[in-house]
């Protein structure tokens, strides 16, 4: 029997009901009725067993039955920092550092970022994120930001234990992966990379220059890859 399927939305009680985009996809795509099973999920980590009582127009009516908390939500807190990319890859990192078990996701402007942000690609990265968190089965989908340059998004990971910068021009030798601990920030570049003067700003504010290897990278291959080990690092693959 498939799992129930899962839902976001606001403020859970007791009696809740779905509309716009969260509606649509019940009632359109997957042609929930009444007595039908579902999981929602208001973002606090916490799971919401609930039946389907009753539809109108634009509103699917349920009735909430339990309350769990998630194990499926990552224990240590992973930031991927990460340059804006051209086309839908930015969209395609957002997903895979979703499952990978990122808490958070700051997209950044850099020196040689071809790319650019409006309000509604911001918007279409949130629901990427929310759509993978439901497909993964977390209980909450990452925070999704943007910076439009790259020092005021390495601000604001200043309260991490460990923050890493991964930059091409370091050799492997000069950029050995440091003992991993507590909570991390990871910086990854866009597909045009880093500047010295950036690594500069970087190391001034406590990150650690990395390399990725001996070869180079695609901008979506290195945010993902260095995700993984971040995430194996700390228990959570």
């Amino acid at each position: 029997m498939a799992a129930p399927k899962r839902f976001f939305t606001e403020n859970i009680s007791e009696e809740v009901v779905l509309t716009g985009d969260e509606y649509r996809h019940a009632k359109n795509v997957l042609r929930l009725d009444t007595g039908d099973e579902v999981t929602l999920l208001d973002g606090s980590g916490g799971e919401f067993p609930a039946i389907v009582t009753r539809a109108e127009k634009g509103k699917l009516f349920l009735h909430v039955v339990g309350e769990r908390v998630s194990d499926a939500e990552p224990k240590a807190d992973i930031c991927l920092l990460m340059g804006l990319l051209k086309g839908d890859k930015t969209e395609l990192v957002v997903q895979k550092a979703t499952e990978l078990g990122a808490s958070r996701v700051a997209v950044f402007s850099s020196r040689y970022c071809a790319a650019y942000m409006n309000d509604n690609k911001l918007a279409r990265l949130k629901r990427v994120a929310q759509e993978a968190a439901k497909q993964c089965r977390r209980a909450r989908a990452p925070e999704i930001s943007y910076f439009p340059d790259l020092v005021s998004c390495l601000e604001s990971a200043g309260g991490y234990a460990t923050k890493l910068f991964a930059c091409e021009f370091l050799t492997p030798e000069e950029g050995t992966m440091p003992e991993i601990g507590g909570s991390c920030a990871l910086v990854v570049g866009s597909e045009g990379g880093f500047c010295e003067e950036e690594f500069s700003a970087a190391k001034e504010l406590g990150f650690t220059g990395i390399s990725l290897g001996k070869r180079i990278l695609r901008a979506e291959t290195a945010a993902i890859a260095a995700l993984a080990v971040v995430a194996h690092a700390l228990g959570e693959l």
